[in-house]
């Protein structure tokens, strides 16, 4: 089974939604990485839907984001804008 998330496609993930490439600790990078993850264990549970640990997994990977865009948002609400617009989140 191939890996679903490259070193490749992280560093382009950090590339566009973070500072740099090297840039993996800010939060709307951290948040476009889980938001990534979160489609791809979707698409999974289509598939897969008696998968419950995954499905554990989805909906603690969807707080976490959550929480960090909680955080950007009481920090710096024109990043949280920016990061909610980037990456076509409801909220």
């Amino acid at each position: 089974m191939a890996e679903y998330l490259a070193a490749e496609k992280k560093q382009e993930i950090f590339g566009q939604y973070g500072k740099s490439n090297k840039d993996t600790g800010s939060a709307e990078s951290q948040i476009a990485l889980f938001s990534y993850r979160i489609a791809h264990l979707t698409e999974h549970l289509r598939s897969n839907k008696k998968d419950y640990g995954t499905q554990r997994a989805l909906l603690r990977l969807v707080g976490k984001r959550r929480r960090l865009l909680d955080y950007l948002k009481t920090t710096d609400i024109e990043r949280y804008r920016a990061i909610v617009k980037a990456l076509n989140l409801r909220k």
